[in-house]
């Protein structure tokens, strides 16, 4: 994936779906970012001019134009390019099947699953949904091989909330897939390329 960074750029992530909706300067973004809470994306401005600025090295997102209003500072409008919408369409794949202790990654791919078209959310979502199951089940086998090893209750409390945790994201993503094979959910925006 192009210009990926160690962890997941949210913050890259979340500026290639909302210029899915068309050009926009980078003021345009902040203010959109901050207007729908996308609260997952932290260090604000800098982080969102840092993005862009990697986007545009990874030729993801191309400057369409630059303007000046009066004595206002300049403003350069991007978009999004046909690399940027399928490394997007990646991104959120992945975010969306990959299970981690750290859900912020999962939130913001939720946030912006309306960047993938709907069958292949949905195919992501019972990727999830599979290794969510998995785990639980995994989970259960452990407590009962430590119960009946005669540990106390006491120290297995850790396992067993990560198991009634992943256990309601499991119900929660299969009825969110659900949902999208149903087509219970409005889906406005266009699908991308694969």
């Amino acid at each position: 994936m192009a210009g990926r960074r160690a962890g997941p750029d949210l913050v890259g992530l979340t500026a290639l779906a909302i210029l899915t909706q068309g050009p926009r300067h980078a003021y345009d973004l902040h203010r959109f970012i901050i207007d729908t809470h996308k609260d997952y994306v932290t260090g604000l401005p800098r982080s969102l001019y840092h993005a862009i600025d990697r986007l545009c090295a990874d030729e993801l997102v191309a400057p369409v134009e630059t303007t000046r209003e009066g004595r206002r500072p300049e403003r350069t409008v991007y978009a999004i390019t046909e690399r940027g919408r399928a490394e997007l369409a990646e991104r959120l794949r992945h975010l969306l099947t990959a299970v981690g202790r750290d859900t912020t990654p999962f939130v913001a791919a939720v946030s912006l699953m309306g960047g993938l078209p709907p069958e292949q959310a949905e195919g992501a979502l019972r990727a999830r949904s599979a290794a969510l199951r998995e785990r639980v089940e995994a989970a259960d086998r452990s407590l009962a091989d430590l119960a009946d090893a005669g540990l106390p209750r006491i120290v297995l409390l850790e396992l067993e909330y990560e198991r009634s945790r992943e256990a309601a994201e499991l119900e929660w993503a299969e009825r969110l897939a659900d949902d999208l094979r149903e087509g219970r959910i409005v889906w406005e925006v266009p699908p991308l390329n694969e």
